[in-house]
């Protein structure tokens, strides 16, 4: 370390050196299980911390912090960061990694079980992630389903992943993900992120995608569980027509006859092929029989 301006300037773990400096320091492994690889540039982390808008005062929740190679950039981005951490290793190591950032909390346990509210307080906040690839979808869902008060959702994801996020309708990798991101969030692929960006080099490709969480949902529904009921049903079976795919998610065939007429959606059109606001008439049309 050294000092300028009377600052210590602390080392950017978001780099090859350090990284493999601290791995070995602390004798740590990357657990296939939890589906680990260290980030290793700079400048994606940089581009996290930007599509995030991040600001002085922000407070932010992360994700999987790792070694602290993004909390390291949203902390001195100068944001109020909580770290959530699965891999019961890792919170010792974080004491050490960014013992000097006094604006940082590690919280030991599971995203999907915390009590988010409790650990982030009132208030609106934004989440900035590298997230296991396994798990990307279930984390996303269950942050976007609660209705907290996030404005911004950043992630890395596997780049598959967020080209269904964002796909339109017609498109074939448009599915359920695709309507349920969209219904909230107005996403965007702000970042490619290669293979050589991290240590180990992962098997696939990489992006950052930035959600802007919407203030009110896309569509307006009389009710959000059966929306969503409907969508499940409608991809459930890609390869039938929707009329066939929502009978065989458990809808009555006359139910769905009447519906979709009044929603004027033909009997022979396919799922992928509804936009989120004919999705919404069509729930509406099933909440009204």
């Amino acid at each position: 370390m050294n000092k300028q301006d009377g600052q210590i300037l602390q080392p950017t773990i978001a780099s090859r050196e350090v990284t493999t400096h601290i791995l070995k320091a602390f004798g740590l492994h990357m657990s296939k299980k939890l589906g680990q690889n260290f980030l290793i540039d700079a400048s994606v982390v940089r581009g996290i911390v930007a599509a995030a808008e991040v600001q002085p005062g922000d407070r932010v929740l992360e994700i999987g912090p790792g070694i602290g190679t993004l909390t390291q950039g949203l902390a001195e981005a100068g944001a109020t960061v909580k770290a959530v951490e699965l891999d019961k290793k890792l919170p010792a190591v974080l004491k050490e990694t960014l013992a000097a950032y006094q604006n940082v909390e590690i919280i030991p346990g599971d995203i999907l079980k915390v009590n988010i509210p409790e650990i982030m307080g009132p208030g609106p906040f934004k989440v900035a992630a590298n997230l296991p690839y396994y798990i990307t979808t279930p984390i996303l869902m269950t942050l976007l389903e609660r209705h907290l008060p996030i404005t911004h959702l950043v992630t890395m994801v596997q780049k598959e992943v967020a080209e269904r996020m964002t796909a339109q309708p017609g498109s074939r990798i448009y599915g359920a993900l695709s309507v349920a991101v969209q219904y909230y969030t107005e996403p965007e692929i702000v970042l490619n992120v290669p293979p050589r960006s991290f240590i180990p080099a992962p098997e696939v490709d990489s992006v950052v995608i930035a959600c802007r969480v919407r203030e009110t949902p896309a569509v307006t529904v009389r009710d959000e569980k059966l929306f969503f009921r409907v969508v499940k049903a409608a991809f459930g079976q890609r390869r039938k027509t929707l009329a066939n795919a929502l009978r065989g998610g458990g809808f009555p065939k006359e139910q769905v006859r009447d519906a979709m007429s009044a929603a004027g959606i033909d009997l022979l059109r396919r799922g992928e092929t509804l936009s989120l606001a004919e999705f919404g008439h069509l729930a509406d049309a099933f909440a009204a029989l």
